[in-house]
């Protein structure tokens, strides 16, 4: 956490503040664009194009130096560009986006305790909160508190004031900046991308809906030792406050974990990707941020815990999508082709596609679904005699992401459908888990129930 001296006053909620900061920002960008345009006029086209990414790269990172100035939604909305926008936006501005996550500066508890006053009135007077947050995020930030009456540890995650209603406005003043800029493509998929990212913040700040999903994912997992989902405590919830009971853990990438027995981490890489299959298997629903905070891990002698401690970036999928979804995956469980051809019909976006490239699409479908599969299926020494799966050994991600740019389908499938696009997020995030903490599973056991 920041020291003091480094924490936020206030925050710049005013729409003429951050129209005035964001309109500068833009107009000087676009003038370096322009200006390099005008000197590259007789350069050589390998000229040109060295000096184009030159001008974009510092365009790229001033521009977000300037957004992280501002904090609160348009922050959070450089941060879902940058986990969502790949597939529309030049590497060096999803570079630059990716820098906001280290952004996240503390506001000072004497601007905090006003607004939690007006949320709790009365109510904050049972509670000993710690000034000090053990979290801080763009819309956002938690403090530890207890309760005076019983002592019971909770956790309030207190969203900065004015942030949800700047969001449609921080939206305009993004999408405006990117077109001044030249920093995303004008098209008719990219307006549809950014609806999307619209509709995900006003869900992150809705905590009456994030209250209502943490209650039905621990109704889900009850009764399974290996999951902790927060208690919500209603006694304690605003429109702007959300408190839970205070989950002990250790972040998944931490020294302890990476210390583990290997048969234990194998049992946590094993429960963190469970998840991601009963997602789509059981609920029909996901939790779709692969961002590390999201999880800890409690450790115990009996039984290792993943603590679960976020649900505002639940997506729910139709009926259609699952089943396609379905079929995907047992194509990869069978690692054929032909059926991973077949899986891919009854969906709008597939249909599209010539049936010469349908095969390419598949091939990157068959790497991507590899650990569900027989180990005959990876490259040797992924697998071992148990069956196990070695996910530090497989570079998994890499091989994906070179299979799709090799393949002929990239050019179609450039820009998935956002459903997907969420989807293949989870599953990254989870894969990504299992090589932090270097797990070796047989997934091929454990889907075998759903195929």
């Amino acid at each position: 956490m920041s020291d003091q001296k480094d924490k936020l006053k206030n925050l710049k909620t005013s729409s003429i503040d951050r129209r005035l900061s964001i309109a500068k920002a833009s107009f000087l960008a676009g003038t370096r664009w322009a200006t390099s345009n005008a000197t590259s006029l007789f350069s050589s086209e390998e000229e040109k194009e060295r000096k184009r990414k030159k001008v974009l790269m510092e365009q790229a990172n001033y521009l977000v130096s300037e957004i992280g100035k501002l904090k609160g939604s348009i922050v959070k909305i450089g941060q879902m560009m940058a986990l969502y926008g790949e597939h529309f936006l030049p590497q060096e501005v999803t570079n630059a986006l990716n820098t906001l996550n280290n952004q996240t500066v503390a506001l000072e508890w004497d601007a905090i305790l006003p607004h939690l006053k007006q949320q709790l009135g009365t109510r904050l007077d049972d509670l000993d909160v710690d000034p000090e947050p053990i979290g801080t995020a763009s819309l956002a930030q938690v403090h530890r508190a207890t309760q005076k009456s019983d002592g019971r540890q909770l956790v309030l995650k207190i969203q900065y004031p004015g942030v949800a209603s700047a969001i449609d406005s921080d939206m305009s003043l993004f999408k405006n900046m990117l077109k001044l800029t030249h920093l995303a493509p004008q098209t008719r998929e990219f307006d549809q991308w950014f609806d999307e990212v619209r509709e995900m913040m006003h869900r992150e700040v809705d905590y009456a809906l994030e209250a209502q999903t943490t209650r039905r994912f621990a109704d889900y997992l009850k009764g399974d030792a290996r999951y902790v989902v927060p208690e919500i405590i209603e006694g304690y919830c605003t429109d702007l406050v959300l408190c839970m009971t205070y989950e002990q853990g250790i972040p998944v990438n931490s020294p302890a974990v990476q210390q583990l027995s290997q048969e234990r981490r194998n049992k946590i890489g094993e429960a963190s990707l469970e998840i991601a299959v009963r997602e789509l298997f059981e609920w029909g629903e996901m939790q779709t941020d692969p961002n590390f905070g999201n999880y800890l891990v409690r450790l115990n002698e009996t039984q290792d815990q993943i603590v679960l401690l976020d649900f505002g970036a639940i997506r729910q999928f139709d009926q259609n999508l699952l089943r396609v979804a379905h079929n995907l995956i047992q194509a990869g469980f069978h690692h054929n082709l032909d059926e991973m051809v077949n899986a891919m019909q009854g969906y709008p976006f597939f249909e599209q596609i010539p049936v010469s490239i349908k095969p390419d699409m598949a091939r990157v479908f068959l790497v991507a679904t590899e650990p569900f599969s027989t180990g005959e299926s990876a490259p040797y020494g992924v697998v071992d005699e148990q069956g196990l799966y070695h996910w530090k050994k497989s570079q998994l991600h890499q091989r994906v992401i070179q299979r799709a740019s090799k393949s002929m389908a990239s050019r179609y499938f450039s820009v998935p459908p956002k459903e997907f696009m969420f989807i293949s997020r989870k599953f990254i995030g989870a894969y990504t888990f299992m090589t932090v903490i270097d797990a070796q599973t047989n997934l091929h056991q454990a889907i075998q129930r759903y195929i």
